[in-house]
């Protein structure tokens, strides 16, 4: 039997080490943990969901593929109810903002033999600046396609790191050290929202102006070589 599995959590996947016990935040049917213990990445999991629907589709899933004695269930909003052993978490397919209260609502995960893999469907720059306020920093970090969509996943981690500066919380130094080939594209995608944004501000006279001119400057810095990064 074939897991349907998305580019972006194969992604996620990626960043799993060999061996990890793993924690599936909003697991819903369960897949990523399932494809973690059929092909020998994690040892365990643990699927987590707020609702109990997608718990039981995920039971029944791990039944299925016969994984089942791998995972433990686990009803939570977020990560506060879950169990502390083990080493990865992640959150995949959601947007900044349940990412973000997710980490706020789980102090404890402010520690560094916790890794982090977040899957983030929207405002990654407000994550990103979000993270290195909190404490955290981005280990490393890729791009995936689905459909006309490109996602990123990144790996975090607790502990002092250079903070960002406004243009890296749009395009992470990761990505770029990352040189995945949608690189360019990505890059294209980013830059052009920037503009728009600025072109709407100046029509509107928006106070942020300033910070995102800067922003636009900084990223028109890379436009001359990023495509290059990637022949």
């Amino acid at each position: 039997m074939k897991i349907p599995m998305s580019n972006r959590l194969l992604a996620a996947c990626g960043f799993v080490r060999k061996g990890d016990r793993v924690a599936d935040i909003g697991c819903d049917h369960g897949y990523l943990g399932i494809y973690l213990l059929i092909n020998g990445i994690a040892s365990s999991t643990i699927e987590s969901d707020v609702a109990p629907q997608p718990l039981d589709s995920a039971r029944r899933n791990g039944r299925k593929f016969g994984v089942d004695n791998a995972m433990t269930f686990c009803l939570s909003d977020g990560a506060k109810d879950i169990p502390r052993d083990f080493d990865t978490m992640v959150c995949a397919g959601m947007g900044a903002d349940t990412i973000i209260s997710i980490l706020s609502g789980a102090p404890w995960l402010k520690d560094p033999r916790y890794r982090l893999i977040l899957q983030c469907q929207s405002k990654r720059p407000e994550l990103r600046s979000w993270l290195y306020d909190a404490g955290y920093h981005i280990v490393r970090e890729t791009l995936a396609k689905d459909g006309k969509f490109i996602y990123t996943v990144m790996e975090v981690t607790f502990g002092p790191a250079k903070y960002p500066t406004p243009a890296e919380t749009f395009l992470s130094p990761q990505l770029l050290a990352d040189n995945h080939p949608l690189l360019p594209e990505f890059f294209d995608r980013i830059i052009g929202g920037v503009r728009t944004s600025v072109d709407g501000m100046r029509r509107s006279g928006s106070d942020q102006l300033p910070i995102f001119e800067e922003i636009l400057a900084d990223l028109e810095k890379l436009e001359g070589n990023i495509h290059g990064i990637c022949k």
